[in-house]
């Protein structure tokens, strides 16, 4: 095995002491308790940040933090994962109902979606109708499966409407549609039927996937800065700092604004930013990491 140094694996009463020795004197039975519902790499993340110098190995506490400063940020976090996650499943289903919409009414509802000529596909990435093609192909939904059990040969799905496909494909597949499709237009067509600016609309949907995901996999929010950080409009960030204060491009808050942008326009739902603000913005330590991320660094 190569790639760094080989670590035992602990028990849960062992990792619980290993935290009492670096310095955490709290880390009781309640913390093992902890660990065996959380995973101690998963609260590891959090920990570094209260580190000395974990990335020269020295990785004892800080003094004076305890086992509950880590957990109250870890639990925050965990509460904006949930607070974030009904938000993305409302935008998920309005662009899922936006792209059918636009596609049925401008392009025909059947076959033409499905036509590799209706995509503009880059380099060497997945083509966009393998991955249109592959998400129908796995659905066991009614809906889908009545058009691929096909007695006489293959799927082709060239009578599914594309309102059922898109209720098949992943969010990730429908993005990829948005940003490619109609050679490139759809999403300029999206953006419209919405209302929302047009400049960068495909990006910022890739942006709601990217955060969509982490929410999904219980992925630390705190400190995080964004990948697919999608172009937020600027008098979308303007009126979101009014709110929550100044925070960076690649934050979190920045992709929260234009969640929130998409919502309140197509009025799905009230804005969730102003709710992040008003709970979380007296716990100094964990606004500050949502506002502006920063890899772990030394004390």
């Amino acid at each position: 095995m190569s790639g760094g140094k080989v670590k035992p694996s602990l028990s849960w009463e062992q990792q619980s002491a290993l935290l009492v020795e670096r310095g955490l004197s709290d880390a009781d039975r309640a913390s093992e308790l902890f660990l065996q519902a959380n995973n101690y790499y998963r609260f590891s993340g959090y920990a570094r940040y209260f580190q000395r110098a974990p990335h020269t190995g020295d990785n004892r506490f800080k003094p004076g933090t305890t086992f509950a400063d880590v957990r109250r940020i870890y639990d925050d976090d965990q509460a904006v994962r949930e607070m974030l996650i009904g938000q993305l499943a409302c935008v998920e289903v309005l662009l899922r109902a936006h792209t059918a919409y636009v596609i049925g009414q401008t392009y025909g509802a059947y076959g033409h979606y499905l036509d590799e000529a209706f995509y503009t596909d880059v380099g060497d990435r997945e083509r966009t109708l393998d991955a249109c093609l592959r998400d129908l192909e796995r659905s066991k939904e009614r809906h889908i499966l009545r058009f691929s059990s096909r007695p006489q040969g293959p799927a082709t799905f060239e009578r599914l409407p594309v309102w059922s496909a898109v209720e098949a494909w992943s969010f990730g597949t429908l993005s990829k549609c948005i940003e490619r499709g109609a050679r490139g237009t759809l999403a300029n067509d999206v953006a419209n039927s919405l209302g929302v600016a047009k400049s960068g609309f495909a990006y910022r949907v890739r942006a709601l996937v990217y955060l969509r995901n982490r929410c999904a996999h219980h992925s630390r929010l705190w400190h995080h800065s964004v990948i697919d950080a999608g172009p937020t409009p600027n008098n979308v960030r303007v009126k979101a700092k009014r709110v929550a204060g100044q925070f960076e491009p690649r934050s979190v808050l920045d992709v929260v604004a234009s969640l929130d942008d998409l919502l309140v326009r197509s009025r799905v739902a009230e804005p969730l930013l102003p709710a992040i603000v008003i709970r979380y913005r007296g716990n100094p330590l964990y606004w500050q990491g949502l506002c502006h991320p920063q890899q772990s660094v030394d004390g």
